[in-house]
């Protein structure tokens, strides 16, 4: 287990060889050939949008692939799917949006892969296209396939946990009512007497469970959720809260979509056993709200070093030390990274509705940030 020092500088994953060659590939292959393909010049826009496709590759998923034995022909799935891709990397509110600008861009509507107007799909076909993706997991996929590609291999030294709300025009799902706990005996237990032990909590039952199962029993419903803000002042919304796991340079690393009424402490053990068997890092940045000793021990029993700030209610609570405090400065890049998810990769508007394609619209973000990170050192 690695040792804790005083080390202020973020250590951020280096640029592999394959990015390089993406990169080299994309400025002096890819990008001449487009313009010469097109009747305008590429915008700046377009080029970082031409260099984002080229990294994710979405239409090679086996989902915009499949074969159609029966039935009239669908439209190509590859397009719609680059088209989502756009409309997170132009942060478009709507999809309806996204259809009126390929029909007046033409540079657009070719990069994505319709040569006239007639062949762009319908409002429709975009939805249900939509509900497949999201029914088939296609964003997570894309996700790992670009962690494994970019990332294996690499050690994150600093990974950073953190959970911002998704806000949506949708219905709270009602919560049923609590049962109330079965009355118990008071006094201690008679002679010879053999009383149940108490049922474990969820965290307790989290570091038996794998990450799968354990993500699959936290709730997805869409809720209502609160926060308080950095001033103490409370923050109210009806949606999702998407968990995060970024690792130095902002990369996102493993991404659960839950209620937005979850506790940001009940999605620590299973995202942190995810996210280890993608990449291997060694600290791990958590604010108060994971201070629990069960999230400790997983961590440390994935050979992690947890650094959580201290919860400043029980009046025994032991501040961080001076070499963990340097350290934890780097958790900034998750406050930086849920931001720009927001801001300017559409995460800020959501109008589809149920859990799946909830989590498909920020999984598009996901891929579109990841990617446009991935860039920085080539674009500055």
């Amino acid at each position: 287990m690695p040792s804790v020092t005083c080390n202020s500088t973020p250590e951020v994953p280096e640029v592999s060889e394959d990015l390089a060659k993406i990169w080299h590939r994309i400025q002096v292959c890819l990008l001449p050939g487009v313009d010469e393909c097109l009747e305008d010049e590429l915008t700046q826009r377009l080029r970082r949008l031409v260099s984002v496709l080229e990294v994710v590759r979405v239409e090679q998923e086996p989902v915009c692939n499949q074969p159609q034995h029966r039935g009239r022909r669908r439209k190509d799935r590859g397009p719609i799917a680059r088209a989502f891709v756009a409309k997170a990397v132009y942060n478009l509110p709507h999809t309806d949006l996204l259809i009126e600008m390929l029909h007046l861009q033409p540079n657009l509507r070719r990069i994505c892969g319709w040569e006239r107007k007639s062949h762009i799909p319908s409002a429709s076909t975009f939805s249900r296209a939509f509900a497949e993706f999201a029914l088939a997991g296609l964003g997570d996929r894309v996700h790992a396939a670009l962690v494994q590609e970019h990332l294996e291999g690499q050690v994150i030294m600093h990974l950073s946990r953190d959970a911002t709300e998704i806000s949506a025009r949708e219905k709270a799902v009602p919560k049923p009512k609590a049962q109330p706990p079965p009355k118990k005996k008071r006094g201690r237990p008679k002679k010879g007497e053999v009383r149940e032990p108490p049922e474990p909590t969820r965290l307790q039952r989290q570091l038996t469970q794998g990450a799968d199962q354990a993500i699959a029993e936290l709730p997805r419903a869409c809720d209502k959720g609160t926060k308080t803000d950095s001033k103490g002042h409370w923050h109210f919304w009806v949606g999702w809260k998407a968990h995060i796991d970024w690792a130095d340079g902002g990369l996102p690393l493993s991404v659960v979509t839950t209620s937005a009424s979850l506790h940001d402490s009940q999605v620590a053990i299973p995202l942190a056993k995810r996210t280890a068997e993608r990449v291997t890092s060694l600290y791990d940045l958590m604010d108060s709200a994971y201070d629990a000793k069960e999230i400790k021990q997983a961590s440390r029993d994935l050979g992690h070093v947890p650094i959580i700030d201290p919860n400043r209610r029980p009046a025994n609570s032991v501040p961080l030390e001076p070499a963990s405090v340097l350290r934890f400065r780097e958790r900034s890049v998750a406050e930086r990274g849920n931001g720009r998810l927001k801001d300017e990769f559409g995460c800020r508007c959501l109008r589809v509705r149920g859990h799946r394609k909830a989590h498909l619209h920020i999984m598009f973000g996901i891929v579109a940030l990841f990617a446009d990170q991935l860039l920085k050192p080539f674009t500055g």
